[in-house]
């Protein structure tokens, strides 16, 4: 990374010296070259760093290994969720039973019940697939 910021360096002071050779008329222009110089130097690092997190993840699943969301994820994220949403569904039952009595009560029921299926559904097994070929998990 030094020679990369000593090369950044080299290009910041040659236009600093071209704009006390041309002057303040051609600021302009030099800011706008010296900008394009920098954003190509982030676009090469930004480049590189991508492939080299594509090819990881490409070795990852050539050697056949998990993904980091196994099921002791998938299973804790949906056991905090359905905590959380019965932590939620107190003040929301307050909320529902003051605005519109039993009936308030029962909207917000069904409601949490709504959400806690959805995400439920959403993070089980049978809906998921193995693989990109058409073999579904059983």
């Amino acid at each position: 990374m030094e020679a990369r910021d000593a090369e950044l360096k080299k290009e910041l002071d040659a236009t600093l010296h071209a704009r006390r050779e041309l002057g303040e008329e051609y600021d302009s222009a030099l800011v706008d070259s010296f900008l394009g110089k920098v954003e190509q130097r982030l676009d090469g690092t930004i480049d590189r760093r991508m492939r080299r997190h594509l090819a990881e993840q490409q070795m990852v699943v050539a050697r056949g290994a998990r993904s980091p969301s196994g099921p002791l994820d998938s299973w804790s994220e949906r056991f905090g969720f359905g905590v959380i949403s019965l932590i939620l569904a107190v003040p929301l039952s307050a909320i529902g039973v003051v605005n519109a009595g039993l009936t308030g009560l029962v909207v917000t029921w069904a409601g949490i019940f709504g959400v806690n299926a959805v995400h439920a559904v959403k993070g089980a097994p049978f809906g998921r697939r193995k693989n990109r070929d058409s073999e579904w998990d059983d």
